[in-house]
């Protein structure tokens, strides 16, 4: 049985914040899950994910966020708890579905999960998804620790009842990746029942319903600014003069300092857990308490521009401070130290430096940039477009996956990347403007996500470029989530099919498309130059199971590779393909036999071929 399905409340249990969110969901009684992976978000969907295969829950990755809260979407009008989940780009992909979704509202509870990545750990941006619940006129709620993210997921499920519409839940990667003690509650049974009903006033929002839906929208935020003033998770700690007022993460940072700095006693801190619509009577009780307030939050200055607002709008004149030279910043996320300090600096309390310790005999930690796995395919495909296109003036369009890394040296594929299946979508671009050749990369997982869309463009706008599809077998980057593509049996999955890429591509009306095995150097140049020399849209599919997924499903039965007396050291498999199987030791080149998954592939392009297989 699954550790998160143990029926014991009071149990307490060392669980990572998103974990400790799954069993929030199950506590909840969930019934429907959709979900498309995306780092900070993913192990909730992938434990949710084995767990239906012991319970009742529907899980479901969905082809694409805005899918995914459809589904959910459905599910809850018929009278199901539901859950969509995302990463915080994500909900760009969701958006069209939840603005009208904010307006027909839902039957049952929907909970909506955008997890932030402050710092850009794995993302493209630092987008603050609080916007979107002002955005959408939707109840935003932020946990403040990992105990909070599961208590929360209950009562949002609560929230969402009572207004009947959708809540977001925002987290942050400092939540989603923390660990902490949690205590079980009860676990409710997911009542699977459809009970749908049809209302075509409320659930077909034509321009005479929706004009009332927005009416009623209006009237449902009054409602929730009531329950934010009356939620539990809107607290005041402390009686002193010196206010702050945070929200999320920064909760935490925040007790820590007040206690490191021994002001208690001078302190009063408002925790916003409920964070939009916000809890204006505790609000003005702290700007009629305090004589200066301090906003802390990761992020944007949204809710310091929210309590600056409504102090003008009740004559209260006092400084509100947060995100401005000197102090916090709108970049990256904030740690305890920096909090620390900016509150010292602000209220003019006296900050005690502890002694540090002597670390001056300690080495420096080797940097460890980011890099394509050792045997990784994408390597191989990268190293042949480089080889089959060399002499040529070619722009590199890539997308978002494992293979986003190709843009490094040495391989340095990659010349511009947007967000999901932009690969191809600016090929087209490129195509008609530049005179130059376009050769785009994008993953299979995002493929099916929204790079379909665009090859449809191209091909009604007869385009002219190379798309270079890299079929890896599964989701790689976020770890190891199925796509449409995949053979779910490998996973024993039972009940879902398989779509092949190269039937959708010929249907669209590629005519040029091929599949070929990565590890074949020459065989892949080949084909990439044909691609390449092609008048209109080629597509080659590179077809090679992910190295770390062949290993997990203990089908990598490949012997390693070493090095033979007979290099001369040109250094060409380092130079070229830099596979992190290779380190050098007294000026000669080796390699690592337990990193090394034996593709083959340096072995090909040594000049010597003086790179053997391990007998």
């Amino acid at each position: 049985m699954h550790k998160l399905l143990a029926d014991s409340p009071g149990e307490k249990m060392l669980l990572l914040g998103n974990h400790a969110i799954s069993r929030g969901v199950i506590e909840a009684g969930v019934a429907c899950v959709a979900s498309y992976p995306g780092t900070p978000s993913s192990e909730i969907s992938d434990s949710l994910f084995h767990i239906s295969k012991e319970s009742e829950l529907y899980f479901e990755y969905s082809v694409n966020e805005k899918v995914c809260l459809e589904v959910a979407a459905a599910a809850a009008n018929s009278g199901i708890r539901s859950m969509g989940i995302m990463k915080h780009v994500g909900l760009n992909v969701a958006a069209d579905v939840l603005l009208t979704l904010a307006y027909i509202g839902v039957n049952a509870g929907l909970v909506v999960i955008t997890a932030g990545d402050p710092y850009m750990f794995s993302s493209q941006n630092e987008q603050d998804n609080r916007y979107y619940g002002r955005f959408a006129g939707l109840v935003v709620i932020e946990p403040a620790s990992v105990a909070e993210a599961k208590e929360m997921i209950p009562y949002a499920f609560e929230i969402s009842e009572k207004l009947k519409k959708p809540v977001i839940f925002r987290t942050t990667t400092r939540i989603n990746h923390s660990t902490a003690v949690v205590k079980l509650g009860k676990i409710i049974k997911p009542d699977t029942k459809s009970r749908f009903v049809k209302e075509p006033g409320r659930l077909v929002p034509v321009p005479a319903n929706a004009r009332k839906l927005h009416a009623k929208l209006l009237e449902s935020l009054d409602l929730a600014e009531k329950l934010s003033g009356q939620s539990r998770y809107n607290y005041i700690k402390g009686s002193g003069d010196c206010g702050i007022i945070c929200s999320g993460v920064s909760c935490g940072y925040v007790a820590d300092a007040v206690s490191d700095l021994k002001v208690e006693n001078r302190v009063s801190v408002l925790n916003i857990g409920f964070s939009y619509p916000l809890p204006v009577n505790l609000i003005k009780k702290m700007l009629t308490a305090s004589y200066r307030i301090l906003v802390v939050e990761e992020g944007e200055p949204i809710l310091e521009q929210s309590v600056r607002e409504f102090a003008q709008k009740e004559k209260i004149v006092i400084p509100v401070c947060g995100k401005e030279e000197g102090l916090f910043s709108k970049l990256y996320e904030y740690n305890p130290k920096m909090v620390r300090k900016n509150i010292a600096k602000y209220f003019d309390f006296a900050i005690s430096h502890k002694p540090q310790a002597d670390i001056s005999d300690i080495f420096d930690v080797a940097k460890r940039p980011p890099n394509l796995c050792a045997g990784c395919s994408h390597r191989a495909v990268f190293y042949a477009v480089k080889k089959a296109t060399k002499g040529m003036d070619v722009i590199f369009p890539t997308d978002i996956g494992c293979y986003t890394l190709g843009f490094l040296p040495p391989l340095s594929m990659g010349d511009i990347l947007i967000c999901m299946g932009s690969s191809v979508g600016t090929s087209c671009g490129f195509s008609i403007f530049s005179k130059k050749k376009v050769v785009a990369f994008i993953g299979d997982s995002t493929f099916f996500h929204s790079g379909i869309q665009g090859l449809v463009n191209a091909v009604f706008n007869n385009h002219d470029f190379t798309l270079v599809i890299l079929d890896n077998g599964t989701t790689a980057m976020t770890g190891h989530q199925p796509n449409p593509g995949i053979d779910m049996s490998d996973i024993d999955f039972k009940g879902h099919s398989r779509i092949s890429i190269e039937n959708i591509v010929k249907a669209l009306g590629v005519n040029h498309v091929f599949v070929v095995k990565p590890y074949n150097i020459k065989k892949s140049i080949e084909k990439i130059k044909e691609a390449v020399n092609y008048k209109g849209i080629s597509v080659i599919i590179f077809r090679e199971k992910c190295i770390l997924y062949q290993k997990s499903l203990k089908k990598l039965k490949k012997k390693p590779f070493y090095i033979t007396d007979r290099c001369k050291k040109h250094m060409d498999c380092i130079k070229e393909i830099a596979c992190p199987a290779f380190y050098i030791e007294e000026s000669r080149v080796k390699i690592d036999a337990k990193m090394c998954s034996g593709c083959a592939v340096c072995a090909q392009i040594c000049p010597e071929h003086a790179i053997s297989p391990v007998v």
